[in-house]
């Protein structure tokens, strides 16, 4: 199954880090409230199940974020472990490891602007679990406060081509425009997310929607989960369910 779109999913998890220290105070980073401490030191370990028209895709990841030289850089990498439940016959091994690195140019106490860079490798131990190529995956983000300090929005524009791996399996060319909507209720929050996707290989359109409820429970702990739905032509699975655990270290 083509795994594209999820970063992480496949949740749909973005990776600001923060401006210099000298330009700019931890306390006035817009980024700081629930999920969005990307800038820190961060390991995401999350549990992704989805429903196919052939059967069952799991994704069990660990995410680890990193700030890198000024702190306006940030390192991720993805290990995702995949468990495939098709024609009765299940499946586990590794996916396809991704490796990013982001960079926000401007950010202030309300909106900011960044960039990233990903490369997803084929490192599969089997072609259920990834695309059987490499893909480098650029994007762009913008996010603003619509209420400060209660409704954050983020939108992001991220193009994934292929570049190198097996001439058997299909080329990935997808364009994705994704808006995410944060409202936060003291410790917790809640999200719905709505992806546009057009994949010109087969031309079709592997749309996703997911609606997200999450609590930051200690000071460095927090939890979400949040269920979603495909639609369009060519869409990859049916329904989902995600379930993360974030801790800041």
């Amino acid at each position: 199954m083509n795994k594209l779109y999820f970063f992480y999913l496949s949740f749909f998890l973005i990776t600001f880090s923060i401006k210099a220290q000298d330009t700019l105070e931890r306390k006035k980073n817009p980024y700081t409230e629930a999920r969005y401490h990307y800038y820190l030191k961060t390991i995401l370990f999350f549990n992704e199940y989805l429903d196919t028209d052939s059967g069952s895709y799991n994704t069990t990841q660990l995410r680890f974020l990193h700030p890198i030289a000024n702190q306006a850089w940030n390192l991720r990498v993805d290990l995702p472990l995949i468990s495939t439940n098709t024609s009765s016959v299940n499946k586990t091994g590794i996916g396809d490891i991704g490796i990013g690195i982001s960079y926000i140019p401007y950010l202030d106490h309300s909106k900011g602007i960044a960039f990233r860079t990903r490369v997803i490798s084929n490192s599969a131990v089997d072609p259920a679990f990834g695309t059987g190529k490499w893909v480098f995956a650029p994007a762009l983000f913008y996010g603003t406060y619509f209420i400060e300090k209660k409704m954050l929005w983020i939108a992001s524009l991220e193009n994934q081509l292929s570049f190198a791996g097996s001439e058997n399996r299909q080329n990935i060319t997808t364009t994705a425009f994704e808006n995410y909507f944060m409202y936060i209720i003291g410790k917790n929050w809640i999200a719905a997310d709505v992806a546009f996707r057009y994949n010109a290989t087969n031309k079709g359109y592997p749309n996703n929607a997911f609606v997200e409820f999450g609590r930051k429970f200690t000071s460095n702990n927090m939890f979400y989960i949040h269920p979603s739905i495909a639609f369009g032509g060519q869409k990859t699975y049916n329904y989902g369910i995600e379930v993360g655990f974030l801790t800041l270290f």
